[in-house]
Order: structure tokens, then C-alpha cells, then sequence
């Protein structure tokens, strides 16, 4: 049986021979598995999928090995809950674990639509084993890089430095972020306003820099003022030391009816990750405490944006 391998770049020529003037006998494209027939010095012979043979530069392939292992990360991630949109901003290489220099296979061609998964934060231009959390413990001073597992529109699953992604939040809400850095946002529910329905919105922040040991460590939530047409913040908490994902759902609360629900995780001070609910009764927020739990001091706060 043939070796096969798949082409890791937009697009390569494959030639007739191994010189400074050659015939191009065909093109192949980003993903196309290819098969084997010769080696080369830096070239390799291959058998396209229509049929065509030529050499091709060996750089221009990945092996059936890292295709395998993309193919293993859509497996295993494919019932991961989506905490953003993005768009990328520029062409960018998806990689099979967070890291420059690990395995990539596919590329995202600038403007792809993507679905974010996951976060993790490894250490500038050193390779990663597999993906893992950020680490409170890494020493000061070691640069890092934050990383974001993604879903393409094609279902190709992969990491992407999360510098090359801008999420798709509404611009209505982008323009208060003062300052911080936006890690994921969520429709909790819509109001009526008129003729349209208004989604209201919960929003993560963070410091706008790389390699933080939490991925974020700020909430609001932003509810629609029907008589002043505009969002407000009616629900700010601080000091957390967020972990995704958030998970939104809706919950019947007696009385008060279906709410929307959110859970957070956050880390206590042993380290330890724990999930916290709040409801909203717009325009209100409310932990909903488990059993036994201590209320804690109010951290809610309303205001309108000026």
C-alpha cells in the first residue's frame, strides 16, 4: 500500500522533474490527500486525486500521522460548547495542538468565520505536547502566547494564535469594553423593542494581555432600556478568576417564571474550580445559591453607559 500524505499549503504546483526548468503536470490544494510514489532529496513524487503526478517540495505536505491527529481533535472536541464567533484577520495555519511550532495541516484564508472553543496559553515558540489550561504557576517573566481550539465553517477542528481572531461581537456592546480584552459573549435571551427583538448579553473581559492564569476575570451583562433604546450594564462582577466554558441555558423559578440562567466556573482560593449560577430577572441579576451556601456580599451594579 501507498504512503499517503495531504497538502499543508493553499496551493502547490507539481512538476515533471527535479530541475531549474520543469513542466507543470498538475495543482493541488489545501487538504488533498496525496499519494506517495518517490523521494528526492527535499522533493516527493505524489499521485493527486485526479490523477496527475509530478514532485512537489516536501515542506508543501503533512503526514497521514498529523492528519490523523486533526481528524482524533474533531473527535474529541466535536460536543465542546461554542463561547464565541470570530473572524480571522489575516491567513493563518491551524494547528493540531496550541503552539508555533507543532504540527499544522489546514489553512484559514483571511475573513474565515470560526467558532471558538477553548483556551490555552503555552510559552512563546515552544512546542506543545497537547493543549492544557493556563498555568498559575509559570514563573514570571517567560513570554506566552494565548491560543484558541476553533470550528471552521468546513468542520475542521484545530488551534490558532488568538492574536490572528477578532471576535464577532455587536458593535453596540464592543464599544464598552473600556480597555479590557473581550474573551466570549452570549445571547441570554431577546426583548421586545417596537417591531424587533433586542438580545440581551453577557460578556467575559480580561487584561488585554497574553498568558493570564484565568481566561477571564470580568463579567457584565447588558439588558436593552425599551424606553431609552440603549443597553445598559445592569450586572458588573470583578476579581474572578474565570475558567471556561459559561454555560446559558433557562430554568423555571416559580413565581418569577423561565429566566435565562448562566453558570460560571471560577477557581477559589485553593485552586480549586467551582461553578456559581445567576439568573436574570430583567433588568436584575441574582446568584442562585446551592444549599448551604453562603450569600456573599453584593457586587451587582446598574449604570447606564454615557
Amino acid at each position: 500500500m501507498l504512503e499517503v500524505a495531504y497538502v499543508s499549503v493553499p496551493q502547490a504546483m507539481l512538476r515533471d522533474r527535479i530541475a531549474a526548468v520543469f513542466n507543470k503536470t498538475g495543482v493541488v490544494k489545501n487538504g488533498e490527500r496525496v499519494e506517495v510514489l518517490d523521494r528526492d532529496r527535499r522533493f516527493v513524487k505524489v499521485r493527486a486525486p485526479g490523477g496527475q503526478e509530478g514532485w512537489i517540495e516536501q515542506r508543501f505536505l503533512a503526514s497521514e500521522q498529523v492528519y490523523e491527529g486533526f481528524q482524533k481533535l474533531a473527535q474529541q472536541e466535536k460536543n465542546d460548547p461554542v463561547e464565541a464567533a470570530g473572524t480571522t484577520r489575516n491567513d493563518t495555519n491551524l494547528h493540531v495542538s496550541p503552539g508555533r511550532e507543532t504540527e499544522h495541516l489546514y489553512q484559514l484564508n483571511e475573513g474565515s468565520k470560526v467558532l471558538m472553543l477553548k483556551r490555552a496559553t503555552v510559552e512563546k515558540g515552544v512546542p506543545a505536547v497537547s493543549a492544557k489550561a493556563a498555568n498559575p504557576s509559570k514563573a514570571a517573566g517567560v513570554p506566552m502566547e494565548d491560543w484558541w481550539l476553533i470550528r471552521d465553517q468546513q468542520g475542521r477542528t484545530g488551534w490558532l494564535l488568538a492574536r490572528m481572531v477578532d471576535l464577532d461581537v455587536p458593535l453596540e456592546i464592543a464599544q464598552y469594553s473600556e480597555g479590557q480584552r473581550m474573551v466570549a459573549f452570549f445571547v441570554l435571551d431577546q426583548v421586545p423593542d417596537g417591531d424587533k427583538k433586542v438580545p440581551q448579553y453577557l460578556v467575559l473581559f480580561t487584561e488585554p494581555k497574553d498568558g493570564l492564569p484565568f481566561d477571564y476575570n470580568q463579567i457584565r451583562v447588558f439588558t436593552w432600556n425599551v424606553r431609552r433604546h440603549r443597553y445598559e450594564t445592569a450586572y458588573r462582577e470583578h476579581n474572578l478568576r474565570g475558567v471556561l466554558p459559561v454555560t446559558v441555558s433557562q430554568e423555571n423559578f416559580d413565581k418569577e417564571g423561565t429566566l435565562p440562567v448562566f453558570v460560571l466556573r471560577v477557581r477559589d482560593d485553593s485552586g480549586n474550580v467551582i461553578e456559581r449560577k445567576y439568573k436574570l430577572n430583567t433588568p436584575i441579576v441574582h446568584r442562585v445559591l446551592n444549599p448551604g451556601e453562603v450569600k456573599e456580599a453584593p457586587v451587582s451594579r446598574r449604570g447606564r453607559h454615557r
